[in-house]
């Protein structure tokens, strides 16, 4: 086993320990009155450089600012919100507030405080992406709509995965990238109250905010999905590709709306854009193309064309409700030069057992199992390191992809 493993498990098991030294409950609150709450770092623009902090009160308030300040530096910053407004749904009471942060410095350590009608929350902090060609992880998963001690289980381990992921010589966990289906029901505030509130779990004993990426489920249908995660009012696109730094890209697309026509068009300009300018190339929606329970998704006729024709080197899913890796996929076949799919959401949500029968699923080419899971992505020059990380610590699955030629980073495929 390799040093660089070793560390990892070391990491999965001192956030496990922490676990168990800290009840869950003691870090859950609710929004009251003029009091910030339910905090939440969005990373939908290029994150090296600007931030979206969003916050929840239970009263509309008049004044709702952030006070800023960068690392080594004295100098504090009011940025107000920009926007605020009453989050669509009968009940509970509750209202958004928004703060973008612009011109930052990239790589770079951020200390807030929110402020809501003198109210303030606790001191925090966030890290910029870099703008160097450097190692750095990410965590993926989809579907925490139910289930939600397992949930808040699920929240509290990311926070020790990523504290832990920055002591020492480690590749850091930038964000959380998240394929949607986040709670039951998009248009019950009274969930998406509750989600938010946990997802405050996922800030660290020190502060640390975990920006998040956030693609829409089926399950997140109506306003509140847009009000959650500070997209325009009435926004039906959802779709946006951001760089994680210089030589990694994430694409977010939305298999909740009209998949053939504006986003298909808007997909293949961004592939053909981004492929020749990055050594890593990714994708992530909800709903499969290839599932390993249900059905396949209409991406497969629009989307899997793409991501072959522009080598796409992983398409991050979720909706299954499942572990899933598949081997390299090309024309329906498996095949070395192909795009690899992961999946499909354990966050929470009860598991269903994959269809090993499927072509593409079968071992020893692909690995599929049932459990609450995340998925550890780490980049470097050469290579793309996979792993599923169980709750309770367990690596279940490892992966490697080697970094494709220069060739397949073209463009367009070589016909």
């Amino acid at each position: 086993m390799s040093i660089r493993c070793n560390r990892v498990l070391m990491i999965v098991l001192l956030a496990v320990a922490a676990l168990v030294s800290w009840p869950i409950e003691n870090r859950v609150s609710a929004a009251e009155g003029a009091q910030p709450a339910q905090w939440r770092l969005i990373w939908t623009t290029d994150p090296a450089t600007s931030a979206t902090l969003a916050w929840s009160t239970s009263l509309a308030g008049k004044e709702h600012r952030v006070h800023l300040r960068q690392e080594g530096s004295d100098q504090v910053v009011a940025i107000e919100a920009y926007r605020n407004g009453r989050y669509s749904g009968k009940s509970p009471e509750l209202y958004y507030h928004y703060v973008k942060f612009d011109d930052l410095q990239p790589a770079t350590k951020y200390h807030v405080e929110i402020e809501s009608d003198g109210n303030r929350s606790r001191s925090m902090f966030f890290i910029t992406a870099p703008d160097e060609d450097v190692p750095f992880s990410i965590l993926f998963g989809a579907d925490s709509r139910s289930g939600l001690q397992e949930r808040r289980k699920m929240n509290a381990m990311l926070s020790n995965m990523v504290t832990e992921s920055y002591q020492g010589d480690r590749a850091p966990i930038l964000a959380f990238v998240h394929a949607g289906d986040f709670i039951v029901n998009g248009l019950k505030l009274d969930q998406w109250s509750v989600w938010m509130s946990d997802h405050e779990l996922t800030v660290g004993d020190d502060g640390r905010l975990l920006p998040i990426i956030p693609a829409r489920g089926n399950h997140d249908v109506g306003e509140i999905f847009n009000e959650v995660f500070a997209f325009p009012a009435k926004e039906q696109t959802n779709y946006y590709a951001i760089n994680l730094s210089p030589e990694v890209r994430m694409v977010t697309l939305n298999s909740e709306t009209s998949i053939a026509g504006d986003q298909t068009k808007w997909l293949a300009t961004e592939l053909a854009d981004s492929r020749p300018k990055n050594r890593w190339l990714l994708a992530q929606y909800h709903r499969p193309a290839f599932p390993a329970v249900k059905r396949p998704a209409i991406s497969l006729l629009y989307w899997v064309p793409l991501f072959e024709e522009y080598n796409v080197d992983m398409a991050c899913e979720g909706d299954g409700h499942n572990i899933k890796r598949t081997p390299p996929i090309r024309a329906s076949k498996i095949d070395p030069t192909g795009v690899t799919y992961i999946g499909e959401g354990g966050l929470g949500v009860g598991q269903r057992t994959p269809d090993t029968e499927r072509w593409y699923l079968r071992p020893p080419h692909a690995k599929t199992g049932s459990e609450h899971h995340v998925q550890l992505l780490t980049f470097d020059k050469e290579k793309l390191m996979y792993r599923v990380v169980l709750f309770g610590g367990e690596v279940f699955d490892e992966h490697t992809l080697a970094v494709r030629p220069a060739e397949q980073r073209a463009a367009k495929v070589s016909k």
